[in-house]
């Protein structure tokens, strides 16, 4: 193995840089020639550690010993916004060293003139999104860009995995393996990954399978101290529930931000993001001109300049969402402030490390609970904060819509070369057990377009020529080259102002509902629509404030099954009264009102109550495992109490349990003798109860599009939504009837299975309440569990009064109940405590 080079020695001690034990490992390993996996908390020097790491493996070739030609580096990068930033910290340090290395950024903002300049002079190291990795792949003679590749190293890589951009990453990789030879190295770096030998087994491929000599998984040896402060509202909701944003907690937050240097405000949607940045804005003191807001669907430039004000100290708020995630360098940021939970231990622990951005310096979280129960979840990340439990990521089963893409990049680019191109695909472990004749079926649905669409030009793509399958129309290869990625969004408008001037973007369905003349808050404004056209939305500033909100897909975010896990945890601990911390403690008026009129569930326990209302009767379940399985176990639970009596259900659910609603009662006791959440024919039920197909069809339109089977449009002509969503559910309509052993169409059935069951965990939670006992109860009035799932429910009737207008006065009927000055009946008498537990 060579030295490491005295030339960085001598650079990093003027600098006053002291090396910690890990990233000396990684240059070890590096210069070595080994792959491998980095480890280690968000600030304490990853970047720094493989980039050295790979200017010690070059440095022969750098300092002109060997001749360097073309492209050696690819730091593969999952968002734009970290591209910037990475580029602007090696650049800086190989200036510094005085070493002539060309550093380059390559995304979808690189403009025509760069790209140009870069086909013909490569940069020595190129900074590049997965999608962009996959386009200079579809260039032809792209070995002129990777035939000398030496080192790749993919950022943030706990981001990608387990996503389809992640089965990108994966793909291109066993390609440049393929290409360059053994002297090829890959390093991942992560700051939250709890399987480090699965995720680098994933990063490197099969090739690596039971060799450990050949590669290494690289851990820090320290801990980032996290200190995590719960902001407790004034008073106690014993009836809470969501929706609300937690705008009551407003005083609160202003005090915390009044009090630090600069603030990430950090919020789970776009639109709580709009919202918060309103009131911050209307309610804090001289915030004018000190507050922005950043989220994904904003301008770049606009997103690009909060940034660099934010590293600049020249804002002292930001609102924002997961665009601000990952990555970017906030060394000034103080103070990080999480608003409602997040659902998900890895997320809090990335948005902690926004701030002390450094080596040795500590992170500050303020959590923020939208409505009394969440200070359950405020316990739960206290706990997993302290632990450092961290989620570990659910895999992809090779889905054949990104395999079918890469081969027609493949076919775009130089050809593609079957046997060639399927040992590489092996050896990915996406694809490690892809079969023969899984292969050939794509082979022939990129060639004859599958039997259903052979007859049809659109759907045949490649061509054998001269040996390889070749892309020979331009037209075809050009669409394709435009709709590469795996990200599959809903069809937006972009938001423009009359006079000039980009604003974003909003989803076409938004829209449905306004009119010319309409105002709406978007990029923290209020605006007008001036005019709606097929493509865009022109607008001016409105001169009144009130206004809709927009809302995008994806807006709720799933409970991990870690968290939920710790959620049973706390709840049991509420229960039994012991190892109660301050969140617990403060939850004593509710748990009160809630033993007294049902009972908190104990670890062995599942809790079911059964209650009428002037609505009608209300059976409620509490797994305590997030709305996504609750809402799959509700129409479980529904189909199979309907097998049995014919009835009609509204369905309500919240992370914390769901609820049927029905205009009959039940002998509920009866039911859940039946065995309601029996293992027995589940996959059967799930099919029926589910709507399957629908969610399939649902399913299949992203995967219609990653496949290239629908076209959405070009730059400035995007297909309107309704459009590809109907010639996607035409084409699936077309496979069901007349080809349903159609593998895509399979996968979206398979993908519909996987999700509902998240791979297993369905099954787990049915398993848990098998081997609990049913604790049934009969409460007088909806209990605090129970309340806000009726309001969840509420949301979805229509009505002519306000939501929030009838959940008050419900919380106020209540309120009045438990404090003993209404009279009620309760609707049975047959309120059965659980044997062995006292009596309220």
């Amino acid at each position: 193995m060579q030295s490491f080079p005295k030339k960085i020695t001598s650079w990093l001690h003027s600098i006053g840089f002291q090396p910690f034990p890990f990233q000396e490992e990684v240059w070890r390993h590096m210069m070595d020639g080994k792959s491998g996996l980095l480890n280690a908390p968000t600030g304490s020097g990853k970047t720094m550690a493989v980039w050295l790491g790979a200017l010690a493996r070059l440095w022969p070739q750098i300092e002109g010993k060997e001749k360097m030609a073309g492209l050696k580096i690819l730091w593969i990068t999952p968002l734009r916004s970290l591209s910037k930033d990475t580029h602007k910290a090696l650049l800086q340090s190989v200036q510094e060293l005085g070493i002539g290395l060309n550093i380059e950024l390559r995304t979808g903002d690189t403009t025509s003139t760069q790209r140009s300049r870069q086909k013909k002079n490569p940069p020595d190291c190129l900074i590049i999104t997965p999608e962009s990795l996959h386009l200079l792949l579809s260039q032809k003679d792209n070995a002129h860009w990777f035939g000398n590749v030496s080192i790749a190293i993919v950022d943030e890589w706990h981001d990608l995995l387990g996503s389809k951009r992640g089965i990108q990453v994966e793909l291109a990789l066993a390609r440049l393996r393929s290409m360059v030879g053994p002297d090829f190295i890959s390093w991942g770096i992560s700051a939250t990954l709890p399987d480090l030998p699965q995720a680098c087994h994933v990063l490197l491929g099969q090739s690596f399978e039971n060799k450990t000599d050949s590669y290494k998984i690289v851990r820090a040896d320290f801990k980032k101290k996290i200190n995590i402060h719960t902001l407790f509202p004034a008073s106690i909701d014993r009836f809470p529930w969501g929706g609300r944003m937690g705008l009551p907690m407003l005083q609160e937050i202003l005090e915390v931000i009044e009090q630090s240097k600069s603030t990430l405000v950090f919020t789970n949607t776009r639109a709580q993001t709009e919202v918060w940045y309103q009131n911050l804005l209307l309610y804090g003191n001289d915030l004018a001109g000190n507050i922005a807001i950043h989220h994904s669907s904003l301008d770049l430039e606009i997103r690009r300049w909060v940034e660099d004000a934010l590293k600049e100290s020249k804002l002292k708020v930001v609102v924002c969402t997961s665009s601000l995630d990952l990555g970017v360098d906030f060394a000034p940021v103080e103070t990080i402030i999480q608003i409602g939970s997040p659902k998900d231990v890895s997320r809090i622990l990335q948005r902690a490390g926004r701030s002390g951005h450094g080596p040795g310096r500590e992170s500050t979280v303020y959590f923020v609970p939208t409505h009394s129960l969440e200070l359950i979840d405020a316990s739960a990340i206290q706990y997993a904060v302290a632990h450092l439990l961290i989620e570990g990521k659910s895999l992809l089963k090779k889905p054949l819509d990104v395999l079918i893409q890469w081969m027609v990049t493949l076919a775009v680019g130089d050809g593609l070369d079957p046997e060639t191109t399927f040992a590489e695909v092996k050896q990915t472990y996406c694809y490690r057990d892809l079969t023969r004749d899984e292969w050939d079926w794509c082979l022939y649905f990129i060639t004859k377009g599958g039997q259903s669409f052979s007859a049809y030009d659109d759907f045949v793509k490649v061509v054998w020529a001269d040996g390889l399958y070749k892309v020979p129309d331009k037209r075809t290869a050009l669409r394709h080259r435009l709709s590469m990625g795996t990200i599959v969004s809903d069809v937006s408008l972009k938001v423009k102002f009359l006079s000039g001037g980009y604003i974003g973007t909003v989803e076409e369905s938004f829209f449905a509902r306004l009119k010319t003349g309409d105002v709406f808050w978007f990029g923290g404004r209020p605006l007008e629509i001036v005019r709606l056209t097929a493509n865009e939305v022109l607008v001016k500033k409105a001169t009144k404030g009130k206004g809709a909100i927009p809302s995008w897909s994806g807006g709720r975010m799933p409970l991990s099954s870690t968290f939920a896990e710790l959620l049973r945890m706390k709840i049991n601990q509420l229960a039994e009264g012991k190892e109660l911390d301050q969140e617990l403690m403060a939850l004593a008026p509710l748990a009160e009102i809630q033993n007294s009129w049902s009972a908190l569930p104990r670890h062995d326990e599942f809790l079911v109550e059964y209650f009428q209302s002037k609505e009608g009767w209300h059976l409620c379940f509490y797994p305590f495992d997030g709305r996504y399985t609750h809402e799959i176990l509700a129409s479980l639970v529904a189909f199979r109490i309907a097998a049995m009596q014919p009835l009609s259900f509204s369905i309500g659910m919240n992370d914390y349990g769901f609820e049927l609603l029905t205009d009959k009662e039940l002998d509920v006791e009866e039911l859940l003798a039946a065995d309601l959440f029996s293992l027995t024919n589940l996959e059967e039920d799930l099919k029926q109860s589910i709507n399957e197909a629908e969610m399939a069809r649902r399913k299949f339109r992203d995967i219609a599009s990653i496949a290239g089977m629908v076209f959405q449009g070009f730059p400035g002509k995007e297909q309107p939504a309704r459009h590809l969503r109907a010639s996607a559910q035409l084409i699936y309509d077309v496979l069901a009837q007349y080809e349903p052993d159609n593998l895509l169409f399979i996968q979206a059935h398979n993908e519909v299975l996987d999700f509902t069951s998240e791979n297993s965990r369905l099954v787990e939670t049915l398993q848990r309440i098998g081997s609990q006992k049913i604790l049934l109860q009969y409460p007088p009035q909806p209990t605090p569990l129970a309340f806000p799932i009726l309001v969840d429910s509420l949301r979805g009737r229509l009505t002519s009064e306000n939501i929030e207008d009838q959940v008050m006065r419900l919380a106020i009927q209540l309120e009045s109940f438990a404090d003993g000055k209404k009279k009620g009946s309760r609707p049975m008498e047959r309120n059965r405590k659980k044997e062995g537990r006292e009596e309220k």
